[in-house]
């Protein structure tokens, strides 16, 4: 794995050289790449990064030959669309400290350096620290900055209280090291509380053939599965995915099946299940399919009438099949969300099932944002809008509260 680590013009800016230490322990296998604001190279030399992290030190949005060291050097030409490319290749941003003005830029989405340039280029998962003066932590605007990223998904570490560089006393002291250390690792979802799980997870949508080139289908890209694929991996379970047909490439450690049509799905699925502990149906399968299927091409003449039929209610069998499985189903509405949704719990006999409306524009079906309600049998749970990676994370997060309430005993 790796992360991006920004640091910012802070006097706490030295203590993210501890956190670069703590995050490449041998046995995380984390590499850390240091990006820093013009601001903090006044508090810490780029070169210190560097000699701890064993990588490059970003520097400025124009790199230069000398940018670990952050001395003036000869442009590099490559370096115009590097923001980019560290963006696609970490698994998570992180921001110690994090200042008011980051923050703000964050919150405001205005790219002035390259970290908030990274900020807006990666879809990793974000973890800012804050520290600062205590009036500046109690700011209206620094505030509501907060809460617009709280919203889009950004894990706020929080301050501490105590005594402050300024001589004030108050919030606005950098987290411990280990709070934010277990913060990004969370965000990683390396906590490993899925250690000795197999997870089934179906994904992605369904085909059902009309003809050799024709077929119904649905807006469904498999985005949501994957990151529960890629998610319960992290947590350390062993992982089952069943995919439709998606044009994403699947987490490299996942046992994956794919298929095309739902039959194909329920066979595969059924085929499985004695395997799984945990089962996550992510796919929106097709509900139904031609009762005829030609063999070749329909000509177009006109006006057609297509008959359908029914496809198997895969999570309908599952109900009848599972023994201890705890078993989670998704639900996309387009309305009486809620009440849709606790209606195939109940009927579908199901652990939880996480529901959303995909008549909402950006959220939901082929886009990397999703915003869901969690509800299982005494809980509802809100996940607003964020990215699916974190709506991965709430998913688990709320499965393993499941599995851990099956397993306490029952006090007489």
């Amino acid at each position: 794995m790796k992360i991006a680590l920004g640091v910012t013009g802070g006097i706490a800016a030295y203590k993210a050289a501890e956190i670069v230490r703590l995050l490449q322990e041998k046995d995380r296998g984390i590499r850390v790449q240091v990006v820093m604001t013009r601001a903090a190279q006044e508090f810490v030399r780029p070169l210190t990064f560097a000699a701890l992290s064993g990588e490059k030190v970003i520097t400025g949005m124009f790199a230069t030959e000398s940018s670990a060291t952050g001395e003036e050097g000869t442009p590099n030409i490559d370096s115009a669309i590097e923001h980019i490319a560290v963006a696609q290749s970490i698994d998570a941003l992180v921001v110690v400290p994090a200042t008011a003005d980051v923050l703000a830029h964050f919150a405001q989405g205005i790219a002035s350096d390259f970290l908030t340039t990274l900020y807006l280029a990666t879809t990793a998962p974000v973890v800012v620290a804050p520290a600062m003066n205590v009036n500046m932590w109690n700011h209206p605007a620094t505030q509501a900055n907060l809460q617009v990223l709280r919203q889009r998904g950004v894990k706020i570490v929080e301050p501490g209280a105590g005594y402050l560089a300024c001589g004030m006393t108050g919030a606005g002291r950098l987290a411990e090291n280990e709070t934010i250390v277990a913060a990004v690792m969370e965000a990683l979802g390396a906590s490993q509380d899925l250690s000795g799980e197999t997870v089934l997870i179906t994904a992605g949508p369904t085909r059902e053939k009309i003809d050799p080139v024709r077929y119904l289908t649905n807006r469904s890209s498999g985005r949501m599965g994957y990151a529960l694929a890629e998610a319960a991996l992290r947590r350390g379970a062993r992982v089952l995915l069943v995919s439709g047909p998606a044009s994403l490439t699947p987490p490299g450690a996942a046992e994956v099946t794919r298929v095309e049509s739902t039959e194909e799905m329920r066979d595969a699925v059924l085929r499985l299940l004695p395997q799984a502990t945990i089962v996550i149906k992510t796919a929106a399968v097709s509900d139904y399919r031609p009762k005829a299927t030609a063999g070749q091409k329909i000509k177009r003449k006109g006006p057609m009438t297509l008959e359908l039929e029914a496809t198997p209610d895969i999570l309908k069998e599952l109900s009848v099949n599972k023994g201890s499985q705890i078993v989670v189903g998704f639900a996309a509405e387009t309305e009486n969300v809620l009440e849709n949704a606790r209606q195939k719990l109940v009927s579908k006999n199901l652990d939880a099932i996480v529901v959303n409306d995909v008549s909402r524009e950006g959220v939901g079906f082929d886009s990397d944002r999703n915003a869901v309600t969690i509800i299982s049998r005494d809980e509802i749970v809100d996940v607003p809008e964020t990215t699916k990676w974190e709506v991965a994370q709430r998913v688990l997060d709320q499965i393993v509260r499941l599995r851990q309430h099956r397993k306490s005993p029952v006090k007489a």
